[in-house]
């Protein structure tokens, strides 16, 4: 009886927590999104600056040289046009697909400092709608099957078993 209670308690767990998914994901596309017209911005600052001398961006970079300062800004410009070409790609991605496809998307809500914002305002949601319960539901049977593992492999390992 316990062990069935603790397994309902451990489906239970997991379906209000992969029930979140669908809102945590849409707050993190919509930070992502600020944080990609941020780096946007800067990198048309640059981008205009090296065309004003009549430069593209690789001559521009290239010519970043001199002191310790120059070579460290050249180096931080330089991971800038990376991570926004990388973030707007995740965007771009992640706007288009749905909230399923956004599941199977996951491993483009991993940067950093986006997903730190996202989990600071994040406040938990009340699935209502189709999305949110198939989560709901999908977390609901895995929390039950991890919790009966769990409680399967305790009670083998047990010193005092039966």
């Amino acid at each position: 009886m316990i062990i069935r209670v603790l397994v309902m308690v451990g489906g239970l767990m997991g379906g209000g927590v992969a029930s979140q998914f669908p809102e945590y994901a849409q707050q993190y596309t919509q930070r992502l999104g600020g944080a990609v017209d941020a780096l946007g911005q800067v990198v048309a600052d640059f981008d205009a600056s090296a065309s004003a001398e009549g430069l593209s961006r690789n001559e521009a970079l290239a010519q970043m040289q001199g002191t310790d300062l120059i070579v460290r800004r050249r180096a931080d410009m330089a991971r800038t046009f990376d991570r926004h070409a990388r973030l707007a790609a995740d965007l771009e991605l992640l706007q288009s697909a749905g909230p399923f496809m956004r599941a199977y998307h996951a491993t483009r809500l991993t940067d950093g400092e986006v997903a730190r914002a996202a989990l600071a305002s994040y406040e938990p949601a009340v699935p209502i709608n189709f999305a949110g319960l198939t989560f709901a539901g999908s977390g609901f049977v895995a929390g039950l099957l991890a919790m009966w593992a769990a409680l399967k492999i305790a009670l083998w390992l047990w010193p005092f078993r039966r």
